[in-house]
């Protein structure tokens, strides 16, 4: 495994982090708990230390399967990324959607940082995950009821308490990663990035390479689309919120299959599959410092840890994105 420094800290991840929406089930047509736990563990032993997660990401569930995984782990031999931000019991802050828990119950789901809900969240999250500091402590989205400037006070306390090691920010563009690090050093934005949704490399990728920031990219495998296994007619579960996005609708499945076809015989070429050649491409692009990687069973997690061990020459990657940029997807 690599590990790489995030912005101008001394936490280091590893540049493949678990990522564990789905292991929390939530939006993703639930999840094997046992499963989960399996593949947090054996993505460990693959050299995986960091793992990413969320209150929202099943109602707690996530952050209690991620504190299970690690039990039998030293505290000081894993990262924990987790977050803030997002309430689902309280009824405050920017309305976010309207969802179902775990149990199948309707819930509001609201975009809410005031200093109070932080302080709440932290503590909650503390206690799921049966730890008493946090490594990365990030703001799930913006929320433009509260200003930016108490919402990092509010992380600047928890830093100080010893309770969070370090700050960062999630879906903030560069305005506002500029203002929030006034107020405490935000050391990383999480944000999307794949080879289907580049926006980010106008604008944010500039900024966070000029002012030292790391990106953590989430979903660089497009929630499944760019592993090479969906094809047109693609059936999901009940509840798996995939089933609505463009991405999924058969002529994208169609024009994607073609465009991984064409990577396939390089994926072969570096006894790789196409994830592993897709998650190796993404953390080898300027500013993409670490790729989030979910996995619902151990064999998925093994996997994608081992992207790690798939190198590629500036060539092969002038290739892969040269192919790329032929691809378009229809909205």
């Amino acid at each position: 495994m690599e590990y790489r420094k995030i912005g101008n800290s001394d936490l280091k991840l590893s540049a493949i982090t678990f990522g564990a929406w789905a292991a929390g089930g939530w939006m993703w047509g639930g999840t094997e708990r046992k499963d989960a736990i399996h593949a947090i563990q054996a993505s460990y032993n693959e050299g995986v230390t960091s793992i990413d997660t969320a209150p929202i990401y099943g109602q707690g569930d996530s952050e209690e399967i991620v504190a299970e995984a690690i039990q039998a782990i030293s505290r000081d031999k894993v990262e924990i990324i987790t977050k803030y931000g997002m309430r689902w019991d309280l009824a405050k802050g920017d309305f976010a959607m309207k969802s179902k828990n775990n149990m199948g119950q309707d819930i509001d789901i609201y975009k809410y940082a005031g200093k109070e809900s932080i302080i709440k969240e932290c503590e909650d999250s503390l206690r799921r995950l049966k730890t008493d500091y946090i490594d990365l402590y990030q703001i799930h989205w913006p929320d433009s009821t509260t200003p930016i400037q108490e919402s990092m006070e509010a992380v600047a306390q928890l830093i100080k308490e010893g309770k969070v090691r370090y700050a960062g920010v999630c879906n903030y563009n560069a305005a506002q990663l500029q203002e929030a690090d006034k107020y405490v050093n935000i050391i990383s934005d999480q944000v999307p990035y794949s080879m289907v949704k580049r926006d980010i490399e106008k604008e944010l990728i500039p900024y966070t390479i000029e002012s030292g920031k790391s990106i953590i990219a989430y979903s660089p495998l497009e929630r499944g689309l760019l592993t090479g296994k969906m094809q047109p007619g693609h059936k999901f579960e009940e509840g798996d919120h995939r089933a609505n996005l463009y991405f999924y609708k058969d002529e994208n499945l169609k024009r994607t299959a073609e465009f991984l076809d064409k990577l396939r015989p390089l994926a072969s070429d570096k006894n790789a599959t196409l994830s592993q050649l897709v998650l190796r491409w993404t953390i080898e692009q300027p500013g993409i410092t670490i790729a989030l990687a979910g996995a619902r069973n151990a064999e998925q997690s093994v996997q994608n840890a081992k992207a790690i061990n798939v190198k590629l020459s500036k060539e092969e990657i002038d290739f892969i994105t040269t192919e790329l940029n032929k691809l378009e997807l229809i909205k």
